[in-house]
C-alpha cells in the first residue's frame, strides 16, 4: 500500500511540473531605446528619480557598450540631481570598473568631485567631508590637470582650504578661551605652515602675537609680528598686533587728529579773514 501512494505521489509532482513547464513563456527583452528616451523625457521634466530608474534598465538592456556605459552615467547624473549623494557614488564606482576605458571616465572623476565637494559644511562640523574632497580635488587635478573640469576644480579647491583654515581658527579660538595655550598655538601654527593664501592667515598670525605676548615671550610675539608687517602692513589684524606693542597708538592717533582739526579751523579762519 505505501508503494502505490509514493507511486501516485510521484506521478502527481511529474504531472504538475510538465504544466508549469507548459505554461512558461520566458520575458522578452525590453528596447533600450525607448527605456533610456523614457530616461531623458523625464530628466527633462526634472523626475530624475524616474529617470535613474529608465537609464538603469536601458544599460542592462544595451548591448552596445557604449550606450550602456552612456546610461549608466546619466543614471548616476539622476541620482546627484536629487541629491541622492550615496547612491550616486555607489554608481560612479560602479561605472569605473566597468567601463574603465570609456570616454566619460574623466566626467565620472568630475562627478565624484562635486559630490565629495557639495557634502562640505561650515567650519564649526565634521571636518572628515573637507578632508574626502580635498584628497578627490587632488587626485583629478594631478590627473587630469589640462581638462576643462580642472579649473573649476582649482577654484573649488581654494574654497576647501579656506574652510579647513576656518575651521583651525575656530578650534584655536576655542583653545584660546579656555586658556590652553599651546594647543592654540599649534592649530594657528597650522594655518601658517598649509594654508598661508588663505583669508585666515592674518589672523592666525595676529593671535600667535597676542598668544606669546601674553605668555611673555616678547621677542617671539614680535617674530610673528613683523611676519604680519612685513606682508599685511596695511591690514586691520597688524593695527591690532601693533597696539599690543605700543599702548599709546590709539592716544596718539586721536591726538594726531585733533591737531589736525585745530590745523584746519586755523586756516579756515585766515581764508575768512582775508574775504572780510
Amino acid at each position: 500500500m505505501r508503494y502505490i501512494v509514493i507511486l501516485l505521489l510521484a506521478f502527481y509532482i511529474s504531472a504538475c511540473s510538465k504544466k508549469e513547464d507548459f505554461n512558461y513563456k520566458p520575458t522578452e527583452n525590453l528596447d533600450p531605446f525607448i527605456l533610456y528616451k523614457e530616461g531623458i523625457e523625464a530628466f527633462n521634466r526634472n523626475d530624475y528619480f524616474y529617470a535613474s530608474k529608465k537609464f538603469s534598465e536601458a544599460e542592462l538592456n544595451f548591448k552596445t557598450i557604449d550606450l550602456a556605459a552612456k546610461s549608466s552615467i546619466m543614471s548616476s547624473y539622476a541620482l546627484y540631481g536629487i541629491n541622492f549623494y550615496d547612491q550616486a557614488l555607489e554608481n560612479l564606482e560602479r561605472f569605473l570598473k566597468i567601463y574603465p576605458a570609456d570616454k566619460n571616465v574623466i566626467y565620472a572623476h568630475y562627478l565624484e568631485s562635486l559630490i565629495y565637494y557639495e557634502q562640505i559644511s561650515d567650519e564649526k562640523k565634521d571636518i572628515q567631508p573637507l578632508l574626502d574632497a580635498s584628497k578627490k580635488i587632488d587626485f583629478f587635478i594631478k590627473k587630469y590637470p589640462k581638462s576643462d573640469y580642472a579649473i573649476d576644480l582649482k577654484f573649488k579647491k581654494d574654497l576647501i582650504e579656506n574652510q579647513l583654515a576656518a575651521k583651525e581658527l575656530y578650534v584655536a579660538k576655542y583653545y584660546i578661551s579656555t586658556k590652553k595655550w599651546v594647543p592654540a598655538i599649534n592649530r594657528l601654527k597650522i594655518i601658517m605652515n598649509k594654508y598661508d593664501k588663505t583669508i585666515f592667515i592674518e589672523e592666525a598670525l595676529h593671535r600667535l602675537v597676542e598668544i606669546h605676548y601674553y605668555l611673555g615671550l616678547e621677542n617671539e610675539a614680535k617674530k610673528y609680528a613683523k611676519i604680519l608687517g612685513y606682508n599685511y602692513n596695511s591690514s586691520e589684524w597688524f593695527e591690532k598686533s601693533y597696539k599690543i606693542f605700543n599702548r599709546d597708538y590709539d592716544s596718539n592717533i586721536k591726538n594726531s587728529a585733533k591737531k589736525q582739526k585745530k590745523s584746519e579751523k586755523s586756516v579756515i579762519k585766515r581764508i575768512l579773514g582775508i574775504i572780510k
